[in-house]
């Protein structure tokens, strides 16, 4: 594979969305791309991080990630979205990193960037589809090339089966319930080929 050059941009409260993007950057080494893994900056208050022990943990513990900026849409090939259900929707956080692309967007810099999104929510009917559908609807804006999992491989039917991005519920232990590593890593090959192929087209 040429060194096809992949942004994972996450957005985590407790850690969920990290460990997805973790794979995703895992797998896209395993795949020879060239790797980038950034978050999209934290808009709750303190107090609202101090509140949650977990999120307060996290929050502590990714200080040190880079956060994502429109340099690294432009850079990319490929982009690998992961963030957390909020009401069946993306939540602000990456929905007000999105909405400050205009720029890119105006300049036509978004223009058929190989675009794929998991997701994470409480519960299996927790959202999962919703909030990657939306957020796909802003790549449509973008003028992006969506590449969803589908059915393409049987270790998407042991992550839940679900043919838009891949997408775990968490247990109310903090754990992710249903085994996607296997899923996230696929979901990321697949959308390096495609943007391998868009770069030699």
């Amino acid at each position: 594979m040429n060194m096809v050059k992949l942004a994972v941009i996450y957005y985590s409260s407790t850690g969920i969305n990290y460990q997805l993007a973790k794979w995703a950057e895992e797998a896209g080494k395993e795949a020879g791309a060239e790797v980038k893994v950034v978050k999209v900056p934290e808009l709750a208050p303190e107090a609202a991080i101090a509140s949650n022990p977990a999120w307060k943990e996290h929050y502590e513990a990714t200080k040190d990630v880079p956060e994502a900026t429109s340099d690294d849409i432009e850079w990319a090939d490929a982009i690998i979205f992961s963030a957390p259900t909020r009401f069946g929707n993306v939540p602000s956080q990456m929905k007000q990193f999105i909405d400050t692309q205009g720029g890119l967007w105006a300049s036509g810099k978004t223009v058929n960037k190989v675009v794929s999104a998991m997701t994470s929510a409480q519960n299996p009917h927790g959202g999962h589809e919703a909030t990657i559908l939306a957020l796909y609807t802003s790549m449509m804006h973008w003028g992006a090339i969506i590449v969803p999992p589908g059915y393409t491989d049987q270790v998407l039917f042991q992550a839940g089966g679900n043919p838009y991005g891949t997408s775990v519920s968490q247990g109310q232990d903090g754990k992710m319930v249903e085994d996607v590593q296997g899923a996230v890593k696929h979901q990321v090959k697949r959308t390096l080929e495609i943007a391998q192929k868009v770069a030699g087209s």
